[in-house]
């Protein structure tokens, strides 16, 4: 036996030299194939985890206020149930006349569920960014764009059915320049109809 290993001792240690060759050449080659693959999977999440989502502020009379991230098509359905939904307290009433749960979440949008005490006054709406019930503010003359109906909203200089219904599927607003900034309306027909809206 060692006379055999003696005398191919040359074509063995090349063998040998040859099968480590191709060993650390097969597991360079895996070790960037994993890398490579490690890279664009991350690359992957990173973009989903930007396009994929909103991050919309729920307040009020829902069962868990707070920030909520929420998959990019989502309704205001969607987080009211993410919340645990309304509370008892909820001002029912209000989430029924104003409210569009089919409306879809903006990044960054805040909404506010009132209470049954919440409605007493204008001002408490304003501070808190209440979308106003149907008792403050009657008789101011302006048309309230959280609870107007399509045809009140046509009444207004510049808008049309069109633009009537895309301000109903963008409820609520907490603010008239929201018509805007949401792209719901252009600025010259806000400019024109400014004076005459509310969101109380």
């Amino acid at each position: 036996m060692e006379e055999f290993f003696f005398k191919n001792r040359i074509p063995l240690g090349l063998l040998t030299v040859g099968i480590l060759v191709v060993s650390v050449g097969v597991f360079a080659l895996k070790g960037n194939l994993v890398s490579e693959d490690k890279v664009e999977v991350l690359e992957g999440a990173t973009e989903a985890q930007v396009n994929d989502f909103v991050v919309v502020e729920i307040a009020g009379s829902v069962t868990s206020p707070g920030v909520y991230k929420m998959p990019k098509e989502s309704r205001i359905e969607d987080v009211l149930v993410a919340a645990g939904g309304l509370t008892v307290n909820a001002n029912r009433v209000w989430v029924e006349k104003t409210l569009n749960r089919a409306a879809r979440l903006t990044d960054g949008q805040k909404i506010y569920i009132p209470s049954i005490d919440d409605h007493s006054s204008v001002s408490s709406a304003s501070n808190y960014g209440v979308y106003q019930t149907d008792t403050a503010g009657q008789g101011s003359g302006l048309i309230n764009i959280n609870t107007a109906s399509a045809s009140e909203l046509e009444s207004l200089n510049g808008i049309g059915p069109v633009y009537a219904q895309k301000i109903i599927e963008q409820r609520p607003y907490s603010n008239i320049g929201e018509l805007t900034s949401k792209k719901v309306i252009p600025q010259s027909t806000y400019e024109k109809i400014n004076n005459e809206i509310s969101v109380y």
